[in-house]
């Protein structure tokens, strides 16, 4: 078997499937051949292909092989063809303002491949005829120019039509179905006969909110490089104690030297742009233990996973002075686990209505929705998914809902163009509304329904860099101004990320797609322990205990196209004089919700329960979210008498007590 053939079958074969059919092996080497790509692009390639389709229609076989191969050669002809459209449109001159030379209206080709060489015709300035063009509803042709188009990639040609359902939300297939479950054995949730009496679930932050209402944009170089340095050194000190290590143990990987050393840093490349590989693998020493110095690394006698920014021990050696040579990368300690007195854990249980000590009751279970934006597709603002989910909300009478951002989407194509209507609300005027306006009619009212309708839910709503109504814009990033929004008072705002108790479960929260950016940086030497992605990229936070251990963020040029005009996705604008906040506290959490655009998931790694719940609308299709049935821990009379002797704790064991569920909107 060739090596290429391998790496294609590593990739693209989904378990327990090791191989992938001929005739599709056949399709993907074509097009590394037709487009001189290697099969790692080639993957980020389909990965994105993947979310513009939806799962439904992607599934590797030999049509979808073929329809993805066509879409590729269609791409890359429209792009030739934009190219030398624009030089002829340059040399002709044929148009006076900035918005019409070079492109005209044709932005993205979108008359490419219906009737090639279409000249762009020309936009009068009379302000007249564009009131009365304005009546004309142009969007019409162009929704219906886009779905009749022979290439699915079309979609996201243009501004106004990127990511347009080819189906209505009321039209969608398979709503309701579960695509993953964690746990089957567990019993769903239970819905009572009326909501209860009082709120079964006491919320706590475990992080202090206030400090993330700093100054944006006002970053430091000097304070930036000591918050960096002083991560190392910790991660060095942490080193030590787990290992047993004697300081001596310790040195400069920088430094020519013939014994073999320890040596403590991040994970850097040797250029400024270009994805890490092994040949430009660097270690980035702190100021204390290395002057700051970079030395390049030899790992081809290791197996292990790296990525930019990533805290490493490394045991070699530096006999040249040129390169640091890696024999072995030590195990990075771990977070203790959370745990709780069982004092305090029977207390909890008697709220949630548990007498009997073997009782099964699935009413007894916490009923928590976990969602992730988009919140509703790119060719409409009418959220008719968060609808949904409030409704679906309403109907199990849900003790937590937690909504993830972005929630009103700063790369919605409407939004970006700010061409939308807002429906009839006399509290305002239309030509004085602000996005606050937007978001408390289109996004305030269905959570002031389920509040309403809920009265002792808990709704958590967690910020984006992404969200247009939070002026704070960097990561991390402050809360929602709930009063401006006209949030009800079940709702409660929190930081991003934040870290917060629901009863004695420890839960971490993130906007971040951090996932999606380690899966593009991060690169493996040797073969790897852990080869199932879905639970190796999660394990890479908990191993450096932070919410986003990746520096630099990825560049955004590498992230998904946006439906927005100029398709660039925000990426993450990271404040390094604050990264700190993403830190993660004394204790490893019981559940990481981590949204990405990654495939929907709950998996348990390192003890903890991983939900990625999905998109809960994607640009083109319905999404899914998460439904977590999380029964009672049960505390034995053993465990109550070892408190009362040694005051010992227990943990909460809640990936052996949770059913997740994946489930489509």
């Amino acid at each position: 078997m060739s090596t290429t053939t391998a790496e294609l079958n590593e990739l693209f074969a989904i378990p327990p499937v090791t191989e992938l059919p001929p005739d599709v092996l056949g399709e993907l080497q074509s097009i590394l051949r037709l487009h001189s790509i290697p099969p790692q692009e080639l993957s980020y390639k389909w990965e994105s292909y993947s979310m513009k389709m939806g799962s439904e229609q992607t599934k590797l076989d030999l049509p979808t092989a073929r329809a993805f191969k066509k879409d590729l050669q269609e791409m890359l002809e429209r792009e030739s063809r934009g190219k030398a459209h624009v030089r002829s449109v340059d040399k002709r001159g044929a148009y006076a303002t900035p918005r019409n030379t070079g492109k005209g209206d044709d932005v993205f080709g979108m008359l490419d491949g219906i009737v090639p060489n279409t000249p762009v015709p020309q936009r009068s300035t009379n302000g007249a005829m564009k009131r009365k063009a304005a009546f004309d509803t142009p969007a019409v042709p162009k929704f219906s120019k886009a779905d009749g188009m022979s290439s699915p990639s079309d979609a996201r040609t243009n501004g106004n039509t990127k990511g347009v359902q080819s189906i209505p939300f009321s039209e969608r297939q398979n709503a309701g179905q579960i695509v993953e479950t964690l746990n089957p054995h567990l019993n769903t949730c239970e819905a009572p006969i009326a909501p209860p009496a009082e709120s079964r679930v006491r919320l706590t932050a475990n992080t202090d909110l206030k400090k993330f209402s700093y100054k944006p944009m006002a970053m430091h170089l000097s304070e930036a490089s000591e918050v960096l340095d002083d991560r190392i050194d910790e991660f060095q000190s942490l080193i030590q104690v787990h290992h047993n290590l004697e300081d001596s143990a310790f040195g400069n990987a920088a430094n020519r030297a013939t014994s073999e050393i320890i040596a403590v840093g991040r994970i850097a490349s040797d250029a400024l742009e270009g994805k890490l590989n092994a040949s430009s693998l660097m270690l980035e020493t702190s100021r204390r233990t290395g002057a700051g110095l970079r030395v390049p690394l030899k790992v081809e006698s290791v197996s292990h996973e790296f990525f930019p920014g990533q805290i490493v021990a490394i045991r070699g050696i530096n006999a040249s002075g040129d390169y640091f040579s890696v024999n072995q990368v030590l195990e990075m300690p771990l977070l203790p686990t959370a745990a709780s007195l069982p004092s305090t854990m029977d207390a909890l249980n008697e709220r949630l209505g548990v007498e009997e000590a073997n009782s099964e009751n699935p009413a007894h279970a916490l009923n928590v929705l976990v969602s992730s934006g988009p919140y509703t597709a790119d060719d409409n603002l009418g959220f008719e998914p968060l609808q949904a989910l409030c409704q679906k909300a309403a109907e199990s009478y849900a003790d937590v809902l937690v909504m993830v951002g972005p929630i009103l989407d700063l790369e919605h194509p409407l939004l970006a163009s700010g061409d939308f209507d807002l429906p009839d609300d006399s509290s305002i005027e239309p030509d004085k509304a602000t996005l606050n306006d937007v978001f408390r009619i289109l996004i305030g009212t269905p959570i002031r329904h389920l509040a309403l309708q809920v009265p002792n839910i808990t709704i958590v709503l967690v910020p984006s860099v992404r969200d247009a109504v939070n002026k704070h814009v960097s990561w991390p990033q402050e809360p929602f101004d709930k009063k401006v929004l006209g949030l009800p008072k079940q709702a409660k705002v929190v930081t991003n990320p934040v870290t917060i108790s629901l009863n004695e479960i420890v839960v971490s929260i993130s906007a971040q797609d951090v996932l999606w950016d380690l899966r593009c940086e991060e690169v493996k030497v040797g073969r790897t322990k852990e080869s199932d992605l879905m639970a190796r990229l999660p394990r890479h936070l908990i191993q450096q205990r932070h919410f986003f251990p990746l520096f630099p963020p990825a560049d955004r040029k590498s992230l998904p196209k946006t439906g927005t005009e100029e398709g660039v996705a925000t990426g993450t604008p990271m404040d390094v004089s604050y990264v700190r906040l993403g830190e993660w506290l004394n204790v490893r959490p019981d559940m990481l919700i981590t949204p990405s655009a990654l495939s929907p998931f709950a998996k348990v790694v390192e003890s903890v329960l991983v939900v990625n719940p999905g998109p809960l609308s994607k640009r083109k299709a319905a999404g899914t979210y998460a439904q977590l049935a999380i029964h009672p821990r049960r505390v034995t009379d053993e465990e109550r008498e070892r408190e009362q002797a040694e005051g010992t704790m227990i943990g909460h064991h809640l990936f052996d007590r949770a059913r997740a569920d994946i489930v489509r909107i």
